[in-house]
């Protein structure tokens, strides 16, 4: 029982629970808390956001290809380009081309039915034989009537006729001699009729006018076709589209104000839409000297050069047969270049090394000092850069860059150094 006693007077005892403390820390609580999420949403309002910006890869000019002055799109065109047709309305019976076949100049495409033709050319060779045999018997009587006028005649200086005998004689002869003369001109009436028709019949014979390529068969057998839009949307005008793949260029609508810039015989490289790697030489044919006033655009004319033709002098490549991946229509970006320098030292200096190239606008200009902004992961760099002189839109940069850096393009004034910046 002892023992008991002192075990219970070990014991602690707790005061009673304060019910209005445990109140006030739950407000300590809630007050901190609030604090806090205050002051995340002060600092997300007021933080410093990053700056959208537009950037571009920095590229490099091949070494030795001249810089270039102005940069266009056009359309590949062919100058010599036809819809061949007939020249007379007719039923097709035969068609003799297809899409994309080879056509030689002279040859066959289609026929039109030429059977009535044929008719009246077998009336036309009647008439010209009976014509033809009409002749001989009036040259039979006329002999004869020339004999009859010999005898009156005779007849008269014995006085043993009336001069009414040999008049009528010599009418006898000068009707004949009519006669014969009327014959020979329905001869040729007839001669020219057959001839007509003759070529009347060579027009249903539709041949190809020029050495090319089928680009369309518009007509088939049975169909009629007309030089002309005739009879309603049931008659054709034409039987196929041919073009002439060696009369292929390039032509671009360049805009008024860069026009000086271009001029004949300058060196341009082109790259077709459908092969964006190849580069095609190829040169300025002709500025042609009108402006659109619509578009205040000037149409310039591009030839390809002889690497496209065979290896051909230039004086002689137009007019050759073009590599065949190059096709009318097609979609085209010419770059017009630059006068090659003539001094062998720019001439070694070209050869030597790759020009890098930077886009116009990422270059800036302060107090003196050119630089760029450059991309570097989430932030920029104020780059200082030594700049050269300009290829079309693109400035050439000397120094402080090198190909495959992203500069920003058109930064916008509240840009600097150090910045956060998201790219468009």
């Amino acid at each position: 029982m002892a023992d008991i006693d002192d075990l219970s007077a070990l014991k602690i005892e707790r005061e009673p629970l304060n019910v209005g403390g445990g109140r006030w820390v739950r407000w300590v609580v809630l007050l901190v808390f609030l604090a806090g999420a205050g002051g995340g949403a002060y600092y997300w309002l007021t933080r410093e956001r990053p700056i959208e910006v537009e950037v571009a890869e920095v590229s490099e000019r091949a070494a030795g290809r001249q810089a270039s002055v102005l940069d266009g799109n056009g359309y590949v065109v062919a100058r010599r380009k036809a819809t061949v047709s007939s020249k007379v309305t007719g039923k097709v019976i035969e068609v003799n081309v297809e899409e994309g076949m080879e056509v030689r100049e002279g040859q066959v495409l289609a026929r039109l039915d030429d059977s009535t033709l044929q008719a009246a050319l077998r009336l036309y060779r009647a008439q010209l034989e009976a014509a033809k045999r009409q002749i001989p018997e009036s040259d039979v009587r006329l002999a004869q009537a020339r004999v009859q006028l010999t005898r009156q005649e005779r007849l008269r200086k014995e006085g043993l006729n009336t001069p009414n005998d040999i008049d009528n004689a010599k009418a006898e002869v000068d009707s004949l001699v009519a006669r014969i003369a009327s014959l020979q001109e329905q001869v040729k009436v007839a001669e020219s009729q057959i001839a007509m028709q003759l070529t009347a019949i060579a027009d249903t014979v539709i041949r190809a006018p020029f050495t090319g390529v089928a680009l369309s068969k518009d007509a088939q057998p049975g169909e009629m076709v007309s030089p002309v839009s005739a009879g309603g949307g049931f008659t054709r005008t034409g039987i196929s589209t041919i073009v002439d793949m060696r009369s292929l260029e390039i032509e671009v609508d360049v805009n008024e104000a860069y026009i000086n810039r271009v001029r004949p015989n300058q060196p341009v490289v082109a790259t077709l839409n459908g092969y964006p790697g190849w580069e095609i030489p190829a040169s300025v044919i002709a500025v042609v000297p009108t402006a659109d006033r619509q578009k205040a655009t000037v149409l310039v004319r591009i030839a390809f050069n002889p690497s496209t033709s065979s290896g051909l002098p230039r004086a002689e490549s137009r007019g050759k047969q073009l590599d065949p991946r190059i096709l009318p229509d097609m979609g085209a970006k010419v770059t017009f270049l630059r006068e090659a320098d003539t001094t062998a030292a720019a001439a070694s200096s070209a050869a030597a090394q790759t020009v890098t190239l930077v886009p116009q606008g990422a270059v800036k200009t302060d107090s003196g000092t050119t630089f760029v902004f450059l991309v570097t992961g989430a932030t920029v760099e104020r780059r200082a850069v030594k700049t050269g002189g300009t290829d079309g839109d693109r400035v050439e940069v000397l120094a402080g860059l090198k190909g495959g850096d992203r500069v920003v393009i058109a930064p916008p004034p509240e840009l600097a150094a150090g910045k956060e910046i998201i790219v468009k």
